[in-house]
């Protein structure tokens, strides 16, 4: 069976997923530990403990303070050292539990066995309502609350449930290590957001320089029928979600649209896997996989680490950093964000440590375009990156605006195939989040 994808646009960065045979190691708890409260799109939680008070792992620690918002809960037993602002990974600060770990005492009710759960007790709307108390969010980056994406708005309705496995950023591998070691906690996770959406079959996208995750999942899914593993192209953005909706569905979104526009509701593996655990052992989102990887470090990890655990932690359990290393990156090199204070603490959406040295990182001197349309043609969305960043050069925002610059995913591949050097997406990014700003700022018709 030929792979699918999508039709326009996309590059072929080299995967480079050398820590794809890194088996998950648990890392050890840490001795404090520092839960920020913005581990989340939206609204951040609102702490709900105050210094000197005890907490066990898995007691709510942080509330929801608005519709788009999570709970926190904390990953460790111990004593609340304060409630302080301390910076994330850009240098911005965010109000942050600091908690002085002691032992590893679960609140009652958490399920730590181990066992595989296959009996979905729960009805739709109570799923719903244990995602949300749990705080699972989406784990693919955006983050965005997984219980809100389940509510399908009225007026919509949902067709295809697509659980992403595509992991297309290079070097990135903590997703297909959960497929090969989690998978039947991933099926019944899926099922469980079927019986959410009132779905009777979904399907996993799993990109095709993933055989062994493809061949184990299609071997579980025979007893789960309703649930198809789709093979799909290596060629990147995969894994983006329009992208993603056309290739397994033919469905395009509308510009400006959501998912749920043509009947899609997208989410990642590793949420599916946390849905399972919240519903089937009522277990909160308190940790998460993690690369750490990188050409220049002499070892590959994927880590099970708990939320509150320093990045400079993961950095010294993977042997530090590297003599040659220049720069690290939180994600991958295509979209990630690059790692400005080291002593940022582990959130939801950490996904990677991507460590890069100056050769790697060099970008090509910036010369004049010359009109190759190298960026039109890698566009996945169609648009023009050689007009947008022109345009965002002298901050055109009605032209900016006309052009569509809105549809922009930020993927990369308009830098990534410019043979002048340009850094258009730098300058489309910045264009993009001002425009944004003042179509929001206009009345409401």
């Amino acid at each position: 069976m030929m792979s699918k994808t999508f039709p326009m646009g996309g590059v072929h960065p080299d995967d480079s997923k050398i820590s794809a045979n890194a088996a998950i190691e648990d890392f050890p708890l840490p001795a404090v530990a520092y839960v920020s409260m913005s581990q989340h799109l939206g609204a951040p939680a609102e702490p709900v403990v105050e210094a000197g008070q005890e907490v066990k792992a898995g007691q709510l620690i942080g509330k929801p303070s608005g519709f788009i918002s999570a709970p926190v809960h904390s990953p460790y037993s111990g004593v609340v050292k304060n409630v302080d602002y301390v910076a994330d990974l850009s240098g911005n600060k965010a109000k942050t539990v600091v908690i002085e770990v002691s032992g590893d005492q679960w609140d009652d009710g958490i399920d730590r066995s181990g066992e595989i759960k296959r009996d979905i007790v729960l009805s739709g709307p109570e799923i719903i309502a244990k995602i949300a108390e749990k705080g699972i969010v989406g784990l693919g980056g955006a983050t965005f609350p997984t219980s809100v994406k389940l509510s399908v708005p009225k007026g919509k309705k949902a067709e295809y449930l697509i659980v992403n496995g595509a992991e297309c950023e290079p070097f990135i591998t903590s997703d297909y290590r959960q497929m090969i070691e989690q998978p039947e906690q991933l099926l019944i996770g899926t099922r469980i957001m079927m019986k959410a959406l009132s779905l009777d079959r979904a399907y996993i996208g799993i990109e095709e320089n993933k055989p062994e995750a493809i061949e184990k999942l299609r071997g579980y899914s025979k007893e789960y029928g309703d649930i198809e593993i789709v093979k799909l192209r290596k060629k990147y953005p995969q894994g983006g979600e329009k992208q993603l909706i056309k290739a397994v569905t033919g469905r395009n979104v509308p510009s400006m649209g959501l998912p749920i526009d043509v009947g899609a509701v997208v989410q990642n593996v590793s949420t599916a896997i946390a849905v399972y655990n919240a519903v089937q052992h009522n277990m909160p989102l308190v940790e998460k996989v993690v690369t750490v990887t990188g050409n220049c470090l002499p070892v590959q990890k994927n880590f099970r680490v708990r939320l509150g655990v320093k990045l400079s932690e993961l950095i010294g359990h993977a042997g530090g950093v590297p003599e040659d290393c220049v720069k690290i990156i939180s994600g991958g090199p295509m979209m990630g964000k690059a790692v400005y204070n080291i002593d940022a603490p582990v959130v939801k959406g950490t996904s990677s440590l991507l460590f890069l040295t100056r050769k790697e990182t060099a970008r090509r001197p910036e010369s004049n375009c010359i009109r190759c349309a190298s960026c039109v043609s890698a566009c996945p969305m169609g648009l023009e990156p050689y007009l947008l960043g022109k345009l965002a050069r002298l901050s055109k925002m009605e032209e900016l605006e006309k052009n569509r610059v809105y549809d922009c995913i930020e993927c990369g591949c308009c830098s990534y195939t410019c043979p002048a050097g340009i850094p258009l997406l730098d300058n489309i990014r910045l264009a993009k989040a001002s425009v944004l700003k003042i179509m929001r700022s206009r009345p409401k018709k």
